[in-house]
């Protein structure tokens, strides 16, 4: 009798099976850990947003705080060649363009909810950054105002009601 070289199918099987148990295993767990990785990304950016809103009021005291994401990035025609109030350079193209659709950075939206003005100056902020995608690009919402507190909701849902609605979330840790 010869001997034959090779697999048999039932050990090509059993190989295929023990891979896609393997797969089912750590894709969900891979999947978290993008999602920590985004919500840590989302994280930082607010808290840089934070850093670039108290530098902008204190650069510019007659406009007070800035009136959106894109206000304390650079400007779209002339970069950071000339800083302004408009466009302060304070923050990254890539987190100042992250507050419209199809723009998101690390899977986070972000906006800025200024209070309204008091004799043309804006006295607050309340940041935003909330999930692109829920349960696949992250799972919390996340906020902070002037006083630079980071604060989340578990529910990854927009920030409205400004700085009230944000100060009464969950402090993050």
């Amino acid at each position: 009798m010869r001997k034959q070289k090779g697999f048999s199918l039932i050990e090509l099987l059993i190989v295929v099976a023990i891979i896609l148990i393997i797969a089912a295993i750590a894709i969900p767990n891979l999947l978290r850990a993008r999602i920590a990785a985004n919500e840590s990304s989302a994280v930082s950016s607010v808290r840089t947003m934070n850093t670039a809103e108290v530098t902008f009021q204190s650069t510019y005291p007659t406009v007070g705080y800035a009136s959106t994401v894109a206000a304390l990035g650079p400007s779209a025609s002339t970069g950071c060649t000339t800083p302004a109030s408009t466009n302060a350079c304070l923050v990254d193209w890539v987190v100042a363009q992250a507050s419209t659709a199809g723009k998101a950075k690390s899977g986070y939206y972000f906006g800025d909810t200024p209070v309204a003005a008091l004799n043309g100056i804006i006295p607050g902020y309340t940041l935003d950054g909330i999930p692109a995608s829920v349960n696949q690009t992250g799972v919390r919402g996340f906020c902070s105002n002037e006083d630079a507190v980071i604060r989340f909701t578990a529910v990854g849902s927009a920030m409205s009601g400004g700085s009230a609605a944000c100060a009464a979330y969950t402090a993050l840790q």
